[in-house]
């Protein structure tokens, strides 16, 4: 293709993963993204994960500001009545968000559970589009039905069928690329369900970042398709529901 589409991660991360003892420093992403042909993206803090949510949220916030990003909160999937506090603290603010992240795995939350189910019902009343985190074998079928906007960050190759069998009837469904890297992986969504369904994400800093970028850009794709899946999509999915 020509020239180099405007990218965008919609899977930044800062702060300290607990699993890895690796740190996201926000300095360090924004090399990263810049090394990469990034221009910028979504961030959520992993503070709001795994630790305190208003705090982590007002970390991320502040990294969005000073880079020119979009901020994703998190809420607390163990907490529904607190996820209610903070998602109306978010909702109340000057620039309220356009997505929440969902990190069921890494807070021990099963789809299954009322607390789940009860956090999802309040992004879709809000308009709110969810990024989730987690197997999307069993974190889908969760959303399906809701009428809900979803990125799932970790669907891998293996469950690509898994993904595409729901899209089909969730037009909702959307799946980040990065680890859509088995063969025509990335064609194959586009083919079954279109180019609207996938979105850049590369989990910078703690994933393969130019690998998620190169295959993408590498892709059987054509422009107009790279370009969506490159930006496009996650512009569509910040803007406000109709």
């Amino acid at each position: 293709m020509t020239g180099s589409p405007l990218l965008l991660d919609c899977d930044i991360l800062v702060g300290h993963d607990v699993t890895t003892g690796r740190w996201g420093q926000p300095e360090k992403v924004r090399e990263v993204l810049d090394a990469s042909g990034i221009a910028g993206g979504v961030v959520s803090a992993l503070r709001a994960v795994h630790f305190d949510v208003p705090s982590g949220n007002d970390e991320a916030r502040k990294v969005a500001e000073g880079n020119g990003w979009s901020s994703c909160p998190v809420l607390d999937l163990r907490d529904p009545l607190g996820a209610e506090k903070e998602l109306e603290r978010q909702l109340s603010g000057d620039a309220p968000p356009r997505a929440v992240r969902l990190a069921p795995t890494a807070q021990s939350v099963e789809p299954g559970y009322p607390s789940f189910g009860h956090v999802v019902q309040l992004l879709v009343d809000a308009g709110l589009t969810i990024f989730t985190e987690g197997d999307v074998r069993k974190v889908g079928p969760a959303l399906r039905g809701l009428g809900a906007r979803v990125v799932f960050l970790d669907t891998h190759f293996y469950y690509l069928g898994d993904f595409v069998v729901m899209a089909r009837s969730e037009p909702g469904f959307h799946t980040s690329t990065r680890m859509l890297t088995g063969p025509d992986s990335l064609e194959i969504v586009a083919a079954e369900v279109g180019s609207e369904r996938l979105v850049l994400g590369c989990r910078t800093p703690f994933h393969e970042t130019r690998s998620v970028v190169r295959r993408l850009l590498t892709s059987k794709l054509g422009p107009d398709e790279i370009a969506q899946a490159g930006s496009r999509s996650l512009e569509t999915l910040l803007e406000p529901a109709c």
